[in-house]
């Protein structure tokens, strides 16, 4: 009677022990690719001509919106004056540097998107970002790593399991050490 008992309990805790290996626990991460970008790269000669150009852009669309505002401001004036020939001209002007600056806002916006895409998919920055996302979450028991800004469905997620700011610190120190 007692070696039954022994028996079954011994079985009972083989396949407990069996069951516990069995059962592995998914851990996920998350990482802000865009703010290991702007961290860790935006030193290297592509970044710095990213944004020299957005600052060239922002210079244009500040010169035409000053235009625009003293284009209003000589309307006020030609309206307290009665022009109207003068107010016609004016009106015509600011419809017309407005509209163009609709425009060129909207074509350079999506220019520098473009660039931006192709800085953030360049091969030796990707190259480099998956190796240490690799290499973190091999280390730290990670199944799946998933791109904070690129995965929309992302609700809620713990700041425990965002690994962007270990992934900087490491890239950073490697950069170092180079």
């Amino acid at each position: 009677m007692k070696t039954k008992r022994i028996i079954i309990f011994l079985v009972l805790l083989i396949c407990g022990f069996f069951s516990l290996g069995a059962q592995q626990i998914t851990k996920f991460a998350l990482v802000d690719l865009s703010r290991v970008y702007t961290s860790f790269f935006r030193d290297s000669r592509p970044v710095r001509e990213f944004e020299a150009r957005s600052a060239r852009v922002q210079v244009e669309i500040n010169k035409m919106n000053d235009e625009i505002v003293t284009l209003k401001s000589q309307l006020l004036d030609a309206q307290i004056q009665d022009d109207n020939a003068r107010v016609l001209r004016l009106e015509n002007d600011i419809f017309r540097k407005s509209e163009f600056l609709q425009q060129y806002y909207q074509t350079k916006t999506e220019e520098l998107e473009m660039q931006k895409k192709t800085l953030l998919s360049s091969n030796d920055f990707l190259q480099q970002v998956y190796d240490e996302i690799r290499i973190i979450a091999e280390s730290e028991g990670y199944s799946m790593v998933l791109s904070l800004k690129d995965n929309e469905e992302i609700l809620w997620y713990s700041p425990t399991v965002d690994i962007t700011e270990t992934i900087i610190q490491n890239l950073v120190s490697k950069a170092g050490s180079r």
